[in-house]
Parts: structure tokens; sequence; C-alpha cells
């Protein structure tokens, strides 16, 4: 087996990864505002209201496909002759008796018609008469009038997520313009004072500040407005500052790093000051010091606070399996389900000691099911791995990973928001 090796300290009282998910969505409140937005500004917005058919739909009895319509009874071995040519936009035609309609997809039934033969299965005679070969089943290729929905059904109920289906099904209705609920506005916080901006001059002990950026591009993905209020000094000062500003312009905060315990961790008194935590520390690998937290009165009075680990990796893991579902309610939509099946490993591994370990992996195919294999280091500094990996396979607490044996596996795809 392979692993680093280090000493690992089993810390007591971490909140189970699936507990500390639960609690997430429990403790989440949508934002209240609303506004009206045109269909062609809706994409990803969240619908504030019930939205219902404005029209039958199909409108009419109409062609499936390109070919002929006719009156099975009136179809014989003489075949018939074609009375009619109607395309898609014509008005409804009456069908002439002992005739037949060349017709196109999406073009109104012809009244009288019962069945659509389409062109391939159809043959000319010389003088123009239409043979059908094989049988023909009565109302085949047709679609009916209110088939997909009817006036005053239920299109997309309150909560739906904008996706572009969605904007084409209420344009097919003729909606122009949606209530949707407001963007919910992140406040995001990098602290450390050995953080510095990309693009900068970097001195020896500095690092650029990657979790920033990183979550910059995730909250927009999920469709957030961000504050960024930058890299704030490890000062008891500029720290309360920073989240008091962050208190009163967003609906979320989220910062990241020294929320742990060590003489250096100075977030976590400054928002007991002004708020207080919820619950602190989660038992993954990595994502360990996760905390959930609020600045003002109370979680659901104040604005909440999501506290994510420094390290790089860490921050992602806790965004994604944590953060993430707790932005989905406050978005006043369903968190999404955790998505997680069965995957063999393709490598051995010690396992975590009091932890589930979330391992960056890869998914080979080539022996036809897949096999996962590491992305490469799995230190919670390094993104390499995360920038590669596939998915996370998830391995129990105090469980070594054993070759050819199959863990859970959570495709990161899921997580695109």
């Amino acid at each position: 087996m392979s692993g680093c090796g280090c000493a690992e300290v089993v810390t007591p009282g971490l909140l189970d990864l699936f507990d500390a998910r639960g609690r997430m969505v429990a403790a989440a409140r949508p934002v209240d505002g609303i506004e009206t937005v045109a269909l062609g500004e809706a994409y990803r917005r969240v619908l504030a209201e019930d939205l219902l058919a404005t029209l039958d739909m199909p409108g009419v009895d109409n062609s499936a496909m390109d070919g002929y319509a006719l009156r099975l009874a009136e179809l014989g071995p003489e075949g018939l002759p074609v009375a009619l040519r109607v395309p898609a936009g014509a008005g409804v035609l009456e069908l002439p008796e002992g005739g037949c309609a060349r017709i196109f997809t999406g073009a109104p039934l012809p009244l009288g018609a019962d069945a659509v033969v389409p062109q391939e299965r159809v043959t000319l005679d010389a003088e123009g008469r239409m043979h059908v070969e094989g049988d023909v089943a009565e109302g085949a290729n047709i679609r009916r009038c209110g088939e997909e929905t009817r006036r005053g059904a239920l299109l997309l109920p309150a909560g739906a997520r904008l996706d572009a289906a969605a904007i084409a099904l209420l344009a097919s209705h003729g909606v122009g313009e949606v209530k949707v609920l407001q963007r919910l506005t992140v406040a995001l916080i990098s602290t450390g004072d050995e953080l510095i901006e990309p693009g900068t001059r970097r001195a020896p002990g500095q690092v650029y500040d990657s979790n920033r950026a990183m979550l910059s591009a995730l909250m927009a993905q999920s469709g957030c407005e961000v504050l960024d209020l930058g890299v704030i000094a490890d000062t008891t000062l500029d720290l309360h500052q920073a989240f008091a500003r962050a208190r009163d312009e967003a609906d979320l905060v989220v910062c990241t790093g020294g929320v742990s315990v060590g003489e250096e961790d100075h977030v976590r008194p400054v928002i007991e000051r002004l708020g207080g935590i919820a619950f602190h520390g989660v038992g993954i690998k990595p994502g360990k010091p996760f905390a959930l937290g609020y600045l003002g009165e109370s979680l659901h009075t104040g604005t909440p606070l999501i506290a994510l680990p420094g390290n790089p990796v860490a921050s992602l893991v806790g965004w994604q399996f944590l953060g993430l579902p707790f932005v989905q309610v406050r978005q006043g939509r369903q968190a999404a389900p955790l998505q997680q099946f069965p995957v063999a490993a393709g490598f051995s591994r010690r396992g975590p000691k009091g932890r589930r370990e979330l391992l960056r992996v890869v998914l080979d195919w080539s022996a036809g099911a897949p096999v996962a294999h590491l992305a490469g280091g799995q230190g919670s500094h390094m993104l390499s791995a995360a920038s590669q990996a596939h998915g996370y396979l998830v391995i129990d607490a105090n469980k070594n990973v054993e070759k050819g044996h199959a863990y859970g596996y959570c495709p990161t795809a899921q997580f695109l928001d």
C-alpha cells in the first residue's frame, strides 16, 4: 500500500460529512427579493412563481413528419390522388373525399384525415396516385392538440432554475418576461498575511491567492453576484471591518483561512464577536476546518457565513460538498442530491484515521467498466490533481483502499451547477 506515512491526529467531535450536509441544507433560507426580467436575460435564474401554460400545445392536430395525410378507410390497391398540399403554417383545411394530402412536419392535419404515412413508405405512380407500402395504423404520426400541455396546466414551478430548454418552453408559450428571485450576493474574503494577488511579484514566503480566483469562478457558475473584498490582513481591526461590511452588503459571506484554533487563526474570534458559529469541524479529508456561522443575531435573522479551509483543495471540497447545497437552497431552489455510485479502485492505499477521505481520481474505461486511479498527489494544497480529477472516491474512516474493491464515487460534473 502507498501513502504519505504522515501521522494523523484524530480530532474528536467532528461532524459526519452527510450529517454536516444535512445541517447545511436545513439551515439555509431562500432570499426574499423578487424582480421581473426579460426572458432573454433569465438564463440560470430561479422562478419566483408558478408559470401556467397559456396555450394548448400543440395548438392543433399536426403532422409529426413529412408524408401524406389520408383517411385509412379510403386507402386501397388503386391508391389515392394527391388533392392537397399542406405546408407548415397553413390553415386547417378539409381533406376532400377520396384524396390524400401532401403534408409537411408541423403542418395542421386536414379535417377528416386519421393517419399520416411517412414519405419514405410512399410511391407515386405515373398518374400521380399515392401508394403505401405496408400497414398503417389509425392515428399514426399525428401530434394531437394539447398532447404536451393544456392551457392552464403547470409549465414550471416556483423554484425551477431556468436552463436553455426551460427558456425555450416558455418562449413557445409566448412568455416574454418572468418573475425571478434576486441573485444571491456573496461576499468573498481571503485571510492570510502570506497571500498576494496573482500577477504581482512574489517575495520569499508569500503565496499567490488561488482560493479567491477559484471561488469567484464557482460562485459565478452558480449564478451568484460576487462581492470580492480581497485579501484581508490577519488583524482584529481589519477582519472586523471586512466582516462588518460583508454582513451589511451581502446575502452570504464566504471566507477562507484562519478559522482553525491555532495562535495565528484570528477569524473565528471576530466571527464570534459579530455573530456566532453554528458548527465547526467536519470529518473529511481534506476539509476538516469547515465551519458554518453567522453575522448578526442568529443564523436565520443575520447574514450566514461559510468558513472554508485555507488550503485550496480543502476549500474546493468544502464548497462542493457543503457550501453548494446551502447556496442552492438560499437561491430558492432544491439542493441537488449527491450523486454517488460504486467504482472499483485501481490502486491500494492506507486508509484515513477518524475521517472520510475524498480521493481525487480519474476514471479509466479501457476495460469497459470504469476503474479509478489517483489523479496525482492528494495533499490538500495540491491543485494539480484536483484540476485533472474526474471525481472523488469516498473512503470511509479507518478503512484501507484495496485494489479491485468498489467504493463510492462522486463525479465532479455534478458540481458544475
